[in-house]
């Protein structure tokens, strides 16, 4: 069995994959990892004029179901959280979307799905 440390480096080894990833559609990574009071933003990027707050969710395999599918309401609720915290903490404001992307495979051989506006703020 993995330990914690172990599934960390993994989980930003695959952030890194996935920033790589976005940047090579035309995104600009700003922050990775960001820790902010109520939780962590895995990747924020830009969009043109518009900041993107994207969850990054990953596995092997969909044996299990499919990574989007862990992206409940109370995440939802917790990213929200994070992301206004971020912007007032940084004085922002601009227009903003949440992307989720979901990472299947191993390292390379990895599929990515992008989900643009996966959810609203509420």
């Amino acid at each position: 069995m993995a330990s914690g440390t172990d599934a960390r480096a993994r989980g930003a080894h695959i952030e890194r994959l996935a920033a790589d990833w976005l940047a090579g559609r035309g995104l600009a990574l700003i922050a990775s990892n960001h820790q902010v009071k109520g939780g962590e933003l895995d990747l924020i990027m830009r969009d043109g004029e518009t900041l993107v707050f994207v969850e990054v969710r990953h596995r092997a395999d969909t044996r299990h179901g499919h990574p989007l599918e862990t992206i409940t309401v109370t995440k939802q609720r917790r990213l929200i959280r994070a992301a206004r915290f971020y912007l007032a903490r940084n004085r922002l404001s601009c227009p903003c979307r949440f992307d989720a992307l979901a990472v299947t495979g191993t390292p390379p051989a990895l599929d990515f799905e992008w989900v643009q506006g996966a959810f609203e703020a509420f």
